[in-house]
């Protein structure tokens, strides 16, 4: 069925843009506009604008490594004198008699940087002078900058510990050690985690070949600590080609998240948020949102009172100073305890929302056994641009009211960590790209999220990132998805 309906002009914007300003770029380019918002409380703001004169095919409708041996691993994360060894070593799952071994645990570099497995951190790596920055970025993450540790468990390690499976908690420091206590003797995966970063590195990748355009230019503002850890977030997204450009805290302690995984590809997830959940605001920080063409917004730094505050000034002046705003949704326990602050910043900010179908579903309050298709097209009356996943269902995106369904793209599911970012990725890769179907921009999507769901780990592979990006040539003359792109396509006006 045809229906008349618009489709979001997007940003199609060139990489890097060093002599234009993002308002020039946006006014000179075929493929988006942008209005003044109709908010009475931010009628200064401009915001996508929604074009009318397109048709959206078949829409959906509602009526239906590196090894340090550690004998505790608590005292790994504690220890401020500690460097990192070059090394490898394989995987092993923690089974729940794991703790009554002697064992001692085996931590891997979740990362292919450089092609090498492991890393070295030392003071080199804290001092060392950054490269020189780009005049622009393509995208700015602002977000919790915590490392990941991530290990197979069974299920009676989780009930012996009595964690909910598949749960996200915010722990404190006395309920980390017990994990992490428990899990000595186990081999795991550190990484420069956190949901944000896993975006921003697989945006990174994408975008790191000269397909379609010039490499992308993209970094992250938060907050970590100047310990070793710190050091080891800066130097981990420095070495997948994004910027972290906030300072370290003094006498910081930068924060962790445990993933465990089960056979079964369901995660639980264990957050210390340590000095993540502060974030400054300062001329600083207003010099690179100056220089942003988008600001992606993490919904984890939402449940903290003062960063809320901190993250409606960001919005403001990302807004004044042109740049578009997204937001991840991030966690369902989370909009429900700030379910206000989010729809503040959607209503007056926001130009795009990433949210899986769960998470749609609680910005709508509806129940569990609504369709989200319903919820993204409600979603999509307020903010122009809507992405929900629904796991192996699909996903879909929604503008002005409608939803158009992306299938999922198949795989074999290892864990599925880190899916949904890896899903935000290929949206905003098609849009920086100039993409020119949104049924394109979605089954990139689809299929970067299903090659991190068939792997172990939350991070696209430089190698798979590559042959995605070449498989997709957006704005390449005779690219696959510009011969896919039927009726959805994006025009002016």
């Amino acid at each position: 069925m045809m229906v008349d309906t618009t489709v979001m002009a997007a940003f199609s914007l060139a990489s890097p843009l060093s002599t234009l300003h993002l308002s020039n770029f946006r006014a000179s380019s075929p493929l988006f506009s942008l209005r003044p918002s109709t908010s009475s409380s931010s009628s200064s703001f401009r915001r996508l604008l929604i074009l009318s004169n397109n048709t959206l095919s078949n829409p959906c409708h509602v009526n239906s490594s590196f090894t340090y041996p550690f004998h505790s691993t608590s005292t790994f994360l504690m220890s401020t004198e500690d460097s990192f060894a070059r090394s490898s070593s394989s995987s092993s799952s923690c089974s729940s008699s794991s703790s009554d071994d002697n064992h001692s645990s085996t931590i891997e570099d979740d990362d292919d940087d450089d092609d090498v497995v492991g890393a070295v951190l030392d003071k080199d790596d804290y001092d060392s002078s950054p490269p020189p920055l780009p005049d622009r970025w393509d995208v700015l993450g602002l977000g919790q900058a915590m490392v990941d540790f991530s290990g197979m468990v069974d299920d009676e390690f989780l009930m012996r510990l009595g964690l909910d499976k598949g749960t996200r908690k915010v722990v404190n420091h006395e309920e980390r050690g017990r994990v992490l206590q428990a899990m000595d003797g186990c081999s795991y995966k550190a990484a420069a985690g956190g949901s944000l970063s896993n975006t921003l590195v697989a945006l990174a990748r994408l975008g790191g070949h000269s397909i379609g355009g010039p490499p992308l230019n993209v970094a992250m503002a938060g907050s970590i600590g100047g310990d070793p850890l710190g050091g080891f977030y800066r130097t981990k997204l420095r070495r997948a080609n994004v910027n972290f450009l906030s300072a370290p805290v003094k006498d910081g302690t930068t924060g962790t998240v445990i993933v465990l995984t089960t056979s079964d590809a369901q995660r639980t997830m264990l957050a210390y948020q340590g000095t993540s959940s502060y974030i400054n605001y300062d001329s600083s920080m207003e010099s690179i949102i100056s220089k942003t063409n988008i600001l992606v917004v993490e919904g984890y730094l939402f449940e903290f009172p003062d960063t809320i505050k901190t993250i409606k000034k960001i919005c403001q002046f990302a807004r004044d100073s042109g740049a578009l705003v997204a937001v991840t949704a991030s966690d369902v326990t989370c909009i429900e305890r700030h379910y206000d602050d989010f729809w503040e910043i959607m209503e007056n900010y926001a130009d795009i929302i990433f949210a899986n179908s769960d998470e749609a579903r609680a910005f709508c309050h509806f129940c569990s056994e609504e369709s989200p298709i319903s919820s993204t097209q409600y979603l999509s009356h307020f903010v122009p641009l809507v992405s929900v996943t629904d796991g192996p269902r699909g996903s879909y995106i929604g503008i002005k009211g409608e939803a158009l369904y992306v299938p999922p793209s198949p795989c074999v599911p290892v864990d599925t960590c880190g899916a949904g970012d890896a899903y935000a990725s290929g949206i905003l890769y098609g849009l920086l790209r100039g993409a020119s179907g949104l049924k394109g921009m979605g089954t990139l999507a689809a299929r970067v999220a299903a090659v991190v769901v068939g792997q172990q780990g939350t991070r696209l592979r430089v190698q798979d990132a590559s042959r995605l990006a070449q498989s997709y040539g957006f704005g390449v003359e005779g690219g696959s998805v510009q011969a896919d792109v039927g009726s959805d396509q994006i025009s002016s006006l």
